[in-house]
């Protein structure tokens, strides 16, 4: 169904509006502005309208927030203004509100009953209203054990500083455990640093929330990565528990011809030199020559949501010309019959990398129903001309030129199936074999996150570090129990 009019009025008065497409194409500042507390209080309200919670998977009716999230009744506290309250209920289940509001796709929204007849409740907006207000009100402190709680001396290794292994080191944290993060890149963060681009989120308030983690004491350690700067086996041994929160990075080849020419990169290669080279959301010369757009005829394939990053990277680092191409069709302008509520609805939409394009260059870049056949070689410079795709429909071919072509297109797993072998894991299809709580069977040796369930969601890794360290926990505090009564 079309928005009514009060879903209309809803998104004219959003709780975080965009800055315009033509400013924010020359920086790297977040696209969205400061969430409106008004704004909030009103969608607030607007929530109280609803008969049952769909956007919360406990609530026994839906599929929604994977932590758990108690969204209308933080909802219902911003409605009254009862900020501070607010963040106390959302700090219940998630431990960085201020990643899921910037970077979470809301299943939450996508299962809001409101959304059946209106635009849904913009929830995310709400949550970000409620986590920049607490910063700025000083109500966001180290995570401390409960108090007269003593530190346990257990030592806990997380490998992997993404939203799995922070999330698990923040609960631990609070435990009481003393905690020790390996990070292979230079800075900690995982794919919150490097692999989500600065104007999704803001690298500043990473490093905000790492310091708050250091200085409950968890010790963080960089350019160490499984295998190579960490031995597993030794890790394991100094420590009383090891949880391998290493992600899903290992990226889907394209089986082309020419897809090893240069200037065919990776997606996370690439959206990691251009976060390298920019300083406080503003691009420098630091970008090395094969992963900077500018003045290029660039090709993305892939179009998925590291795909619209990569558009929206491009387009700042001020390509020629640019086309997204992927095989899948134009989805349809309304939810169809294959994507039945409360799931999303599959509905074209544009994102806000695509609204860029369209501002620069007249058009959504995105091109659908196109097969890339062959990466085009260029006689002279050896590197890429340009490439040849066909239209699944008409099964017409065309070449695209391009200097440079971008891989968007997935990923396969982790890329730590040796070292992971060396501590008794078993790697299949990518994935390492452990169970929801994280264990894998092996006494000490946890996993979570992309590494277990596969390429997902951020908030998907909140959830899978959450339960780790719940795990974790259990079975140090069931081993000093039983040392003790032995």
């Amino acid at each position: 169904m079309a928005a009514s009019s009060a879903g209309q009025a809803s998104a004219a008065g959003a709780v975080m509006p965009s800055r315009p497409a033509g400013v924010r194409l020359n920086d790297f500042y977040e696209v969205y502005e400061r969430a409106r507390p008004e704004a909030a209080q009103a969608e607030g309200a607007r929530c109280m309208n609803c008969g049952a919670a769909f956007c919360m998977p406990d609530s026994g009716y839906g599929q929604g927030c994977p932590i758990h999230n108690k969204i209308p009744e933080w909802n219902e506290l911003v409605r009254l203004g009862r900020w501070r309250d607010a963040y106390d209920r959302l700090s219940e289940t998630n431990p960085f509100p201020e990643f899921t509001a910037r970077v979470c796709p809301a299943p939450c929204q996508d299962a809001c009953i409101v959304g059946i007849n209106e635009s849904p409740i913009e929830i995310k907006g709400i949550e970000r209203s409620i986590i920049d207000r607490a910063f700025d009100e000083g109500w966001v402190t180290p995570p401390e054990p409960p108090e007269r709680a003593a530190p346990t001396g257990r030592r806990v290794a997380i490998v992997g500083s993404g939203p799995a292994g922070l999330a698990a080191a923040e609960r631990l944290a609070r435990r009481g455990h003393a905690v020790t993060v390996y990070e292979k890149d230079d800075r900690p963060g995982g794919l919150l640093m490097y692999g989500v681009p600065n104007m999704k989120l803001d690298k500043g308030l990473v490093d905000r929330r790492i310091a708050l983690l250091e200085q409950a004491g968890v010790r963080f350690e960089v350019g160490r990565e499984l295998g190579k700067d960490l031995d597993p086996q030794r890790l394991r041994a100094e420590s009383d528990a090891l949880l391998l929160a290493l992600g899903a990075q290992r990226a889907r080849p394209l089986t082309i011809d020419g897809a090893d020419l240069p200037g065919v990169v990776p997606a996370m290669d690439y959206l990691t030199h251009a976060t390298r080279a920019q300083g406080k959301g503003r691009t420098t010369d630091r970008v090395p020559p094969e992963f900077d757009a500018a003045g290029k005829d660039v090709v993305v394939i892939g179009g998925g949501d590291t795909g619209a990053d990569c558009v929206g990277t491009a387009l700042r680092q001020g390509c020629r010309s640019l086309a997204n191409i992927t095989r899948r069709g134009k989805p349809p302008a309304g939810r169809g019959a294959d994507h039945p509520w409360p799931g999303p609805a599959g509905a074209y939409t544009l994102d806000y990398a695509h609204l860029e394009g369209a501002a620069r260059f007249g058009e959504d870049p995105r091109a659908f129903g196109l097969e890339p056949l062959s990466i085009e070689r260029d006689p002279e410079s050896g590197g890429v001309a340009g490439v040849r795709i066909r239209d699944r429909e008409s099964g017409g071919e065309r070449v695209v030129p391009a200097q440079m072509v971008v891989l968007a297109i997935g990923f396969v797993g982790h890329a730590a199936a040796e070292p992971a072998s060396r501590l008794g894991l078993t790697t299949d299809h990518g994935v390492m074999r452990g169970d929801e709580s994280g264990r894998t069977g092996r006494a000490g040796v946890y996993v979570a996150g992309d590494c277990r369930r596969g390429p997902s969601l951020v908030v998907w890794a909140l959830r899978e570090g959450m339960a780790a360290a719940e795990s974790i926990h259990a079975d140090l505090r069931a081993d000093t129990h039983a040392k003790v009564r032995g």
